[in-house]
């Protein structure tokens, strides 16, 4: 759990509510993929803002190894800092991140992006089975695509390639 307080010298925060919070929390973008942030990732579980105006937000890690973990944790804590109040992140690893956590608009945003989002129900438990998932490339939205590497410039993300329109892309991986 790591906590920031306010700096020395200043006045007490103005009060706050959640919303708020929620909404200072979306302007937070996920270093990885910057197009999304943490909130349409769905990796902030919960805000609490108690009477001090102190704030705790729950963060659950898209998986256990995930390198951007305390990155994400530290841009969180700055977002509420940096408005003068203190915050605390508490890491939640159960029930563990799913990508249907991810957002419809992180879904459209990734998509934009050139990274094939998760989108079809049952495509994690298909790919545990090792069943590609007929992925649409999103260039050009042929479904006529390839894995060529079940590992791209990240770990929770393949690498595909769409054999109509030649072009390279990633897909976020099912969890």
């Amino acid at each position: 759990m790591a906590t920031v307080t306010a700096k020395p010298g200043c006045n007490e925060p103005a009060a706050i509510d959640e919303a708020v919070v929620w909404q200072w929390l979306d302007e937070v973008k996920d270093p990885e993929v910057p197009v999304v942030s943490v909130v349409e990732l769905g990796i902030v579980r919960g805000v609490t803002v108690d009477k001090s105006g102190s704030v705790t937000v729950d963060v659950t890690p898209t998986y256990s190894g995930c390198p951007a973990t305390l990155i994400i944790e530290q841009l969180i804590a700055a977002a509420i800092d940096s408005r003068g109040h203190r915050v605390n992140i508490n890491r939640v690893i159960s029930p563990p991140w799913t990508t249907e956590w991810i957002s419809s608009s992180g879904r459209e945003k990734l998509n934009d992006y050139g990274i094939a989002p998760p989108d079809k129900e049952g495509e994690g438990k298909a790919s545990l089975l090792g069943i590609d998932p007929n992925l649409s490339c999103p260039r050009c939205e042929s479904t006529n695509t390839e894995r060529i590497s079940e590992f791209g410039s990240t770990a929770c993300k393949a690498l595909h390639r769409c054999k109509d329109c030649l072009e390279p892309f990633e897909y976020f991986k099912c969890i």
